[in-house]
């Protein structure tokens, strides 16, 4: 439903020929769209909607469930794509958006995985977006895995895990190597051992997929098997992107909203990125006590940083202090 003051909408639109769903939720129609594009890059971010209730107050939030995931998985389109399919729907997405809710240009919000997916869409298209926020962000996978890796490796050593020594020294620190199990077992112990937010995935994402009221139990079901198939599918793909491939000049406002420890996408890699980027604007946030998944274990200090930094850009005309 549509009206002068709050949108809550949830569509299945046709988009590159695959029926996929999107959830739209906002307090004012006039507020600016954020179109979020989820990580995993299987893990649907609409699990965390009952967590950025607050964010509605200044933005219009956009979730979208890719093709193979999550309801857009449930509605029956099991299949996976390469990224860059997916990034030809992102841009289906955002001009059904600008259609539908009367607005020129869309805020791009790009978390963990979907990075590789935002940051050369920011590029290519410029003319649909008002800004760039990404979190999380992936930019050089092999050296961010082969650091992460080494630094994991201290943690359960320092710890005296045995268990964890034995399977990170089989698997080896050389990311090349490694196929999606060994990738997964790194993953496994670099978020078991988080020291700030362990486990984030099981202890939050996935009790909020099945709890959270966004999902029924077979949506949920659906989720979690989205989750597993395109780590899968997409593998090679995500472990060799590398976003200094790309050009490092932006033609919009980039923001970079970075745990300040995350231990999964290495936030002093992202501050190097950060430095290497231009843009006609660019503004950098570390969030305090957030590891991983920041916008969603502290979305109220997020939802501050895309007020008081997002907002004076892409909509200057407003009070957007909180």
């Amino acid at each position: 439903m549509v009206s002068d003051m709050t949108i809550n909408e949830q569509h299945y639109l046709s988009i590159g020929g695959v029926e996929q769903w999107i959830q739209i939720r906002g307090e004012s129609a006039g507020n600016p769209v954020l179109l979020v594009l989820h990580g995993g890059p299987g893990s649907p971010y609409a699990v965390f909607t009952p967590l950025i209730r607050s964010w509605e107050q200044h933005f219009t939030v956009v979730q979208w469930d890719r093709r193979g995931c999550g309801k857009t998985r449930a509605r029956g389109t099991k299949q996976t794509a390469p990224f860059e399919r997916h990034l030809e729907d992102a841009i289906e997405v955002t001009e059904f958006l600008r259609s539908h809710l009367d607005k020129d240009k869309i805020v791009l919000m790009a978390g963990s995985m979907g990075t590789i997916i935002g940051l050369p869409l920011a590029q290519r298209r410029p003319d649909l977006y008002s800004a760039l926020v990404t979190t999380d962000l992936y930019a050089d996978m092999h050296r961010n895995e082969a650091l992460g890796y080494a630094r994991c490796l201290e943690r359960v050593t320092a710890a005296g895990n045995t268990k964890a020594v034995r399977d990170l020294e089989k698997i080896g620190g050389d990311p090349a190597s490694w196929d999606l199990k060994a990738w997964q077992l790194k993953m496994k112990w670099t978020m078991a051992t988080d020291p700030v937010t362990p486990n984030a995935v099981t202890k939050l994402l996935f009790p909020l997929a099945l709890k959270g009221g966004v999902y029924s139990k077979r949506e949920a079901w659906h989720l979690l098997a989205g989750f597993l198939a395109t780590q899968k599918a997409m593998f090679r793909e995500y472990m060799s992107f590398n976003a200094y491939d790309l050009p490092p000049r932006f033609e919009v406002p980039v923001f970079v909203f970075q745990g300040a420890g995350d231990v999964l996408t290495l936030t002093d890699l992202a501050q190097e990125y950060f430095e290497h980027l231009d843009a006609p604007h660019k503004e950098l946030a570390l969030i305090d006590d957030a590891s991983h998944f920041a916008a969603f274990t502290q979305p109220d200090r997020f939802r501050d940083e895309l007020v008081n930094r997002v907002l004076p850009v892409v909509q200057p005309c407003t009070d957007n202090t909180i």
